[in-house]
């Protein structure tokens, strides 16, 4: 208890002093003056994270530019290069982290939580965080085929035997194929790499063992090939495996550097060990001119590998069999425009393979759960029709809610417990089933956290009656009132309010609903008071900031909360402010934190247009879909100029719920009580004698397949219901075109173009 009394303020400053350093409490002291006063400063989860990444950054910057005479990944072969535009000056910087090109790509199989990835050169990393597995073409007389030092390369993503990328190189004569894809057999999922190499003249495939990943260093120790020359054993605790027996084998440590060295020497090595943790190895397959050579690469995902010496051998039947169940009943999409088809049919895969249990927003950085993203890839995978696998991950909720009835996922952020609430009550409602008696408990308790979290009313300050000021991993800015956790907050009480009311507790239900209404007239009360900051319309982040990027969540109150009506003018300010002074090529640029163009929240912007009617929407869609990888994904961020990852993981989650939310309601969207249909088609989809359809999509009323075809002189539109209760309202507002209202019970319309 006597640690307590110590004078810790005072010994830490007079010891900092004592070497000449800052003063670190007057810093942190001038640092909180720029936020709004906060019970926390910033989520100790967040910042472990970001001394775990810089960890890794400030040993890149021992190992990699003092080094650059070895093979790296594709994002340091071109972010060190100052003839490449990606170069990014190293001077001041303590750590050296990929802000250019953080672009990966998943694969694996539905329910399982291994995640390889493949980097845009097809570099394989099959652990977290792990070594990773490169493969080259090296002719005799010294001609290379390196995919991370070339500028172009093919990749995309392949759904033949189930979930896989295709990585195809070749330059002056040789060529190389890679197929990856994750396998299973008795003894659990397996990373395979099949691989074609050819060559016109002496050659040899190389498969090569790499101490990085798309991150940076990653440690390797020891490595040793096996006797019978049929698998690497690395750090005595990871197997390699080849199809057939390694025919030339070459090992290296940091100190003599790179294995690229020791390539076609008379000296071989069967094993080797390094203090640094840089072992570098190479496994050679002899090519003969003119033929092409297949190896198989396994790396074994679970289980014990150090007992494992036999090639794995499946049928890769099976696993497309594994995915076709995944996605049995899912909301199927057929249309013209191949893009957006392949982007929605790969989203849908993506987000699927980062639901094993919990619900991922990425499968390396972000591996982990936040209620924020989880809100909206769960409502993606609902609205999909994948329901059985969002409530796996919904009845989980309570075990990260507090005695307090807050929704934990990190610290200091007031957004979570609206989100829980709301995207249980969307479960309900587009399912059409009552809530779990075993969820009413943490939906009281998450209700009256959020009441009792909020400001006096009657506080004599712009943010009476909001939630607290909080810190927000949106990267709106500093800690902040911000209006994002109000809009929240608000439809979290709202949905309670649903939810009581279908437990049959109506006094519970009149409540909540109340106290949404009183957070609201908070909201427009502080945009009143606060006025006189801001010189522009719209919704700032908070009360206390002027209009800026941070702005973007404040259109959570349009999208996709519905709180405000589609043409309030304050929504559609914002979204003209953000327009005008926020978009680079066609897209959101996020200036806090981000510093890159944001896919999902361009497409928040696109969704609030497409609300308004405003065909603006279409240019930002197809923007959006200009911006994702060769493999149909998309980093959190994207750099300006190089196209590539700059911010979160290279693989975001988010942004591919986002996209199958977009292409929803372009086909199917809830408005009030009813359904407003065809609202988001392009005329580029119509085609003669080609039917489009979507469907059969869950909406409150019942699940809903749309069909649009285009007709001589007109379009027909017809829809197959299978209702709970009565059809709904339903307009078709098919742009360009006059809008219908059908008469209650029709099933089709002919809709007339405009003049």
């Amino acid at each position: 208890m006597w640690l307590k009394w110590l004078p810790w303020r005072f010994l830490i400053k007079q010891a900092a002093q004592a070497h000449d350093f800052l003063d670190p409490i007057a810093l942190q002291s001038r640092l909180n003056r720029f936020a709004q006063p906060s019970e926390v400063t910033e989520p100790i989860e967040l910042l472990r994270a970001g001394v775990l990444f810089h960890a890794r950054g400030l040993i890149n910057t021992r190992a990699i530019q003092h080094n650059l005479d070895w093979v790296w990944p594709y994002w340091v072969e071109r972010q060190f290069n100052p003839l490449d535009e990606s170069f990014i000056p190293r001077a001041f910087s303590i750590t050296h982290v990929n802000l250019t090109h953080r672009n990966w790509t998943a694969v694996g199989l539905p329910d399982v939580d291994a995640l390889p990835i493949i980097d845009p050169r097809g570099l394989v990393t099959p652990f977290l965080d792990g070594w990773s597995l490169d493969f080259w073409v090296i002719t005799k007389e010294g001609r290379m085929l390196i995919p991370s030092k070339l500028a172009t390369v093919s990749q995309k993503m392949s759904f033949e035997t189930g979930l896989g990328v295709i990585t195809d190189v070749s330059q002056e004569g040789l060529s190389l194929n890679s197929h990856l894809e994750v396998l299973t057999n008795e003894d659990g999922p397996f990373c395979r790499i099949s691989l074609q190499a050819k060559a016109t003249t002496e050659a040899a495939l190389v498969v090569t063992l790499r101490p990085y990943n798309p991150e940076g260093i990653s440690f390797i120790h020891e490595a040793a090939l096996s006797e019978d020359r049929s698998f690497w054993l690395i750090d005595d605790d990871h197997q390699v495996l080849f199809s057939t027996p390694v025919e030339q084998s070459y090992f290296s440590s940091y100190r003599r550097g790179d294995v690229l060295g020791e390539l076609f020497s008379d000296q071989e090595e069967t094993a080797i060990s390094c203090d640094v943790g840089m072992v570098t190895a190479a496994a050679m397959f002899e090519l003969e001119p003119g033929k092409n050579r297949k190896i198989d690469v396994d790396v074994l995902l679970e289980g014990e590998n150090e007992s494992r010496h036999s090639h794995p051998a499946l049928g890769k039947s099976s696993e497309k069999s594994v995915w076709d169940q995944a996605l049995s009943g899912h909301c199927v999409l057929k249309i013209p425009d191949q893009q957006i088809q392949l982007l929605y049919d790969t989203a849908l895969r993506s987000i699927i393979l980062h639901a094993p249990d919990e619900v991922y927003p990425g499968p390396y950085t972000y591996k982990r759960f936040w209620f924020r993203d989880a809100a909206f890839i769960l409502h993606a995978m609902m609205c999909a029709g994948l329901f059985d696998r969002a409530c796996r991950v919904l009845d989980r909720f309570h075990t990260r809610q507090t005695r307090s009835g807050y929704f934990h996922s990190q610290d200091g952020e007031w957004d979570s417990n609206g989100q829980a609430l709301w995207i249980m009550n969307r479960y309900c409602e587009l399912r059409g089933r009552r809530p779990k008696p075993e969820w009413e408990k943490p939906i009281t308790k998450g209700a009256e956290w959020i009441i009792k979290k909020r400001h006096p009313e009657n506080l004599d300050a712009v943010h009476a009656g909001l939630l607290p000021a909080g810190f927000s991993a949106e990267h709106l800015g500093p800690n902040d009132h911000y209006y994002w956790d109000d809009f929240w907050g608000a439809s979290g009480l709202l949905a309670a309010g649903d939810l009581c009311q279908k437990y049959g507790h109506d006094k519970a239900a009149s409540r909540f609903r109340q106290e949404a209404k009183s957070l609201m007239a908070a909201v427009d009360q502080s945009l009143i008071k606060s006025a006189p900051l801001r010189s522009l319309d719209g919704i700032p982040a908070s009360p206390y900031r002027r209009m800026d990027g941070g702005a973007v969540g404040s259109l959570a109150a349009g999208y996709p909360l519905q709180l405000l009506e589609a043409n309030d003018p304050r929504l559609l300010g914002t979204v003209a402010f953000l327009l005008k002074h926020c978009f680079i090529k066609g897209g959101f640029f996020q200036d806090m934190i981000h510093s890159g163009i944001n896919p999902y929240l361009t497409l928040h912007v696109a969704q609030v247009l497409l609300r308004a009617e405003d065909i603006r929407f279409l240019d930002l869609i197809h923007s959006v879909a200009e911006s994702a990888s060769p493999t149909g994904q998309w980093p959190e961020a994207i750099h300006p100029k190089t196209g590539g990852g700059c911010m979160g993981d290279g693989q975001h989650i988010w942004a591919a719920a986002e996209w199958v939310l977009m292409i929803r309601n372009c086909f199917i969207r809830e408005e009030k009580e009813g359904l407003i249909l065809c609202s988001g088609i392009p005329k580029q989809w119509l085609k003669k004698n080609r039917v489009l359809s979507f469907g059969p999509a869950p909406t409150p009323f019942g699940p809903l397949s749309v069909f649009i075809e285009e007709k001589e002189n007109d379009i027909h539109v017809r829809w197959r219901g299978d209702w709970r209760k009565n059809p709904p309202h339903i307009e078709i507002r098919l742009p360009a075109c006059v809008s219908v209202t059908p008469k209650p019970g029709a099933t089709e319309v002919s809709v007339k173009r405009k003049p």
